[in-house]
């Protein structure tokens, strides 16, 4: 065979090898880098902070101290350098925790092997969800404890972390006796103790945002 077409064709290659590469590099380099904000309490809806912390920079969560579903007395150094998926309910909700609790459940399987991952479910009613109760409901609810914590503790404590450590709340209050909390966030915190993500949890593509930004802290 005549070689007299072999040097057309080389060069047609050629050409669509350095036209491919240029439109991958081309591409790569209009697609913004993926990255995820570190929220402080002045980028938030005000509705969501307490006026006591709204000008601080630099925020981090709070301190606590609190009791999870196996007894355990647990607190912030206890989860220093993981990764923290963070919400509010209570056992007896029949509105929107059972959908919550459904999507920790699914963020819960999606990280159950990962030990840089804790998920933490704060009751907002901290003096009907005792331990025992909080035990049933995690052994209902699948929940395993390596991974997530279902929490009770003091109700001002607890009402404390939901508006001035995770801004998760938009209504006010002290933790008082008429004081209730009952919000949907979902609040994505990184392995400093930094705010990075808020999610609708009853809403399955926020949680699949959720998973898609919890992965990215872990692997940048």
């Amino acid at each position: 065979m005549s070689s007299s077409g072999n040097g057309p064709r080389r060069a047609l290659i050629a050409y669509l090898v350095i036209a491919a590469v240029a439109i991958g590099v081309g591409t790569w380099m209009l697609t913004p880098e993926y990255d995820l904000p570190i929220y402080q309490p002045s980028e938030l809806n005000p509705a969501l902070v307490d006026p006591s912390v709204l000008g601080h920079e630099d925020h981090r969560i709070l301190p606590f101290t609190l009791l999870n579903q196996q007894g355990d007395t647990v607190q912030e150094h206890d989860v220093a350098g993981q990764v923290l998926v963070v919400d509010f309910f209570f056992t007896r909700c029949a509105t929107i925790c059972p959908m919550l609790t459904s999507n920790m459940k699914r963020v819960q399987d999606r990280f159950l092997e990962d030990d840089r991952v804790r998920l933490m479910s704060h009751s907002v009613t901290p003096v009907a969800d005792s331990v025992p109760v909080l035990s049933s409901c995690a052994e209902a609810h699948g929940v395993e404890a390596d991974r997530w914590w279902l929490l009770t503790g003091g109700k001002e404590e607890i009402y404390r972390l939901a508006r001035k450590s995770y801004f998760a709340a938009l209504d006010e209050g002290d933790g008082g006796f008429q004081d209730f909390v009952h919000t949907e966030n979902m609040v994505l915190v990184d392995t400093l103790g930094r705010l990075r993500g808020f999610y609708d949890g009853t809403d399955v593509d926020e949680v699949n945002g959720l998973v898609r930004d919890l992965i990215f802290l872990l692997d940048p």
